[in-house]
Order: C-alpha cells, then sequence, then structure tokens
C-alpha cells in the first residue's frame, strides 16, 4: 500500500464547510484545491488530478452526481468519496451508481475520513456502517439468481459487516468502533454467525469469508 499522502480535491458548495474539513484533515491530506460548482469542479479536478474528490451530493447544477459524469468522461479512472449531511438511500444510492467508491456522513471525525480516503485511493469501497445496509439491499438484485448463497443469505446485513471486519483482522474493540455499538454486542453477532455456518473460531470465520469472496 502506497505511504504517499492523498491528494484530494474539496467540493461543496458552502465555503465555511471546505473550510471546516480542512481544518479537520490538518496535514493528513494534501489538499489540491477546492470547488463551489459543478462547473467549477469539473475543472478543477480535471486540473489537479487529485488521487480522491471528496464530494458534496447536493449542490446547485446537478450535485454530486453530475461532476461524476462530466469527470468520468475526462478522468474515467478518478475516485470519489461523497460527503454530505444527507443519510438518504436514495441520494446514497444515486452518487454510487454514478461511480462512486464510498459515502461518508459530515459527523466523521478529521482522522477517519482520512482514513477513508487513503482507502479510497487504494481502491476500497468505503461507507459510515449504517449505509452499508442501504448499498447491499439495493445492489442484491444485481447478483444472478444461480450465484446466491444460501448459508451467506441466512446472515443479517449486521452480521456481514461484522464477519467482514474479523476476516480482515480487526479486534472486537475496534469492530465496536467502527460500527458504532457495545463490544458485546459485536460478540453476540460472532456467535450468531459462528452458529449459523456451524463454525468453531475466528480463524474459520475469516477463511469462510475468503472463500466466498466477501475479502477485497
Amino acid at each position: 500500500m502506497s505511504k504517499k499522502t492523498p491528494t484530494v480535491v474539496i467540493v461543496d458548495d458552502h465555503r465555511i464547510f471546505r473550510t471546516g474539513v480542512k481544518a479537520e484533515l490538518g496535514d493528513l491530506v494534501e489538499i489540491l484545491g477546492e470547488a463551489e460548482t459543478v462547473e467549477d469542479a469539473v475543472r478543477e479536478i480535471t486540473e489537479r488530478e487529485p488521487d480522491v474528490v471528496l464530494l458534496d451530493v447536493h449542490m446547485p447544477g446537478g450535485g454530486g452526481v453530475e461532476v461524476i459524469d462530466q469527470v468520468s468522461k475526462r478522468r474515467p479512472q478518478q475516485r470519489f468519496l461523497a460527503l454530505s449531511v444527507s443519510d438518504d438511500p436514495d441520494d446514497v444510492i444515486a452518487v454510487v451508481r454514478a461511480g462512486a467508491r464510498g459515502y461518508v456522513t459530515k459527523t466523521i471525525t478529521g482522522p477517519d475520513l482520512a482514513d477513508a480516503v487513503r482507502r479510497v485511493r487504494e481502491g476500497d469501497a468505503v461507507f459510515s456502517p449504517r449505509l452499508a445496509g442501504f448499498v447491499l439491499d439495493a445492489f442484491a438484485g444485481d447478483i444472478p439468481a444461480e450465484e446466491v448463497d444460501p448459508e451467506l443469505d441466512q446472515l443479517t446485513a449486521r452480521e456481514r459487516e461484522v464477519l467482514r471486519y474479523i476476516a480482515r483482522g480487526y479486534m472486537y474493540k475496534e469492530i465496536a468502533h467502527r460500527l458504532e455499538i457495545s463490544v458485546k454486542t459485536v460478540e453476540a453477532h460472532v456467535s450468531s454467525v459462528l452458529r449459523k455456518l456451524q463454525l468453531s473460531s475466528r480463524h474459520e470465520l475469516s477463511r469462510w469469508a475468503v472463500s466466498r469472496r466477501l475479502v477485497d
């Protein structure tokens, strides 16, 4: 994984918010530029060529979806991370379908936002915990029927989230922090998954998740 400081362009039609984001991120990322309109955003992104664009969803002139559409024609490799006050499922799905690699809400902390930027730069899909379920549900219909896994299908959306973190090597305390739940709740989810899948350890869970390609 690259250690280089991620480069970012911030797109939001509220100057005070852009200023706040820059202050929160500090020197964790390199801010190459900012824009408050669709037109300015397209120009700034194509000229600056940032690793990641931090993109508001609602702006005059078409919003984040329009920015993605226009930039993708000129710079198809560009990665976008939506950053919005909205947690409306329709907003989440629209910007993801347009091509965003992630969606986080504006309650996120500076360090967590910088981490999300790094992960998106490296190709990960990053979502605020409560938004991940919207994406899973929305794209479930894109999976061919013959590929549906009966074992995976018996797990709840939250159990799948916990399983993915377990498979990536996260400890219970780290999972609890990321999903904003208690450690006891994480333990309960893990026990439930083990029971449903008839497995006996974290190691077996990790191997199972990898075999189902649940881990990037």
